[in-house]
């Protein structure tokens, strides 16, 4: 599959998935956002190696990445799956997870665990009662649809990453407005507030985040203390990123390089060298 074909793919995916951009997208239109990924995760699988580095995360060969993201999923669909009200023990998470030894089976295991994923979360119901993990966390079953289509859109921008050799640019990993803006809001909203968030300075600054081609807007207050998230614009901040919504969720989240930034503040510096997500 060419690499025009792959990025066209996506964003029709992406932007089909609302017609017009808002803050959250439905469970629904996230769960066809996550069989899209799906999808070009496996095409992108079959133009690289499993040994292959990937740029936008360096720790990680590709295979690192498809065992990292299969585990995901697998994990996810066995809360949804059991209604599990609580996360599961971690002897039981390493079981669920772990790989194929044998390297010939990994995209098989992967496409299995992902079929398995989107089958239990068809399944579960609307006022599913289940563990979730994240500040403010909408209703558990939109929670889930969130958490992994962004997951496998990401990880599936790390291949892409991984297929060129270097970070892709905002049209390359095309991410449609309305995925990316649910994206940004899940991260500031859902990660950045966190009491283990790292993005903290002694001298205060607020920054704003603001979409250039959808009008919504997010100001982030950096203290000694877990930052705070507000809608909208803050007329006393100290710095504004701005960019297309794709350019700042690749941005954000460390996977792109699209993102300009206005003030007196560094914080654009100070997010990539404090900010690394992790699920705990």
């Amino acid at each position: 599959m060419s690499q025009s074909r792959s990025r066209s793919a996506s964003r029709s995916a992406s932007q089909s998935a609302s017609q017009s951009p808002s803050i959250r997208l439905s469970a629904d239109e996230l769960l066809a956002v996550l069989r899209a990924e799906v999808q070009l995760v496996v095409k992108e699988l079959k133009l690289v190696f499993l040994a292959d580095p990937v740029p936008t995360c360096p720790q990680w060969t590709v295979r690192d990445l498809i065992e990292h993201l299969g585990g995901a999923h697998r994990w996810a669909a066995a809360v949804v799956a059991g209604a599990r009200t609580e996360n599961l023990p971690d002897e039981e998470q390493a079981t669920l997870m772990a790989p194929p030894v044998d390297p010939n089976e990994l995209v098989p295991w992967f496409a299995d665990g992902a079929g398995t994923l989107l089958a239990a979360m068809d399944a579960a119901p609307v006022d599913l009662q289940a563990f979730t993990f994240l500040r403010s966390a909408p209703p558990a079953r939109l929670f889930w649809a969130r958490r992994q289509a962004h997951e496998t859109t990401i990880h599936r921008v790390d291949l892409l990453a991984a297929q060129l050799g270097r970070i892709p640019s905002t049209a390359e990993a095309g991410v449609g407005p309305a995925v990316a803006v649910d994206g940004i809001d899940e991260l500031l909203i859902g990660f950045i507030q966190r009491r283990s968030s790292r993005l903290r300075n002694s001298e205060p600054f607020r920054v704003i985040i603001a979409p250039s081609d959808v009008e919504v807007a997010w100001t982030v207050a950096v203290s000694d203390d877990p930052p705070i998230v507000t809608p909208g614009t803050d007329r006393k901040a100290n710095s504004v990123l701005s960019g297309t919504a794709a350019a700042l969720y690749l941005g954000l989240w460390n996977r792109g390089d699209d993102i300009a930034e206005t003030g007196s503040v560094d914080a654009l510096g100070q997010w990539r060298e404090r900010v690394r997500i992790s699920w705990s």
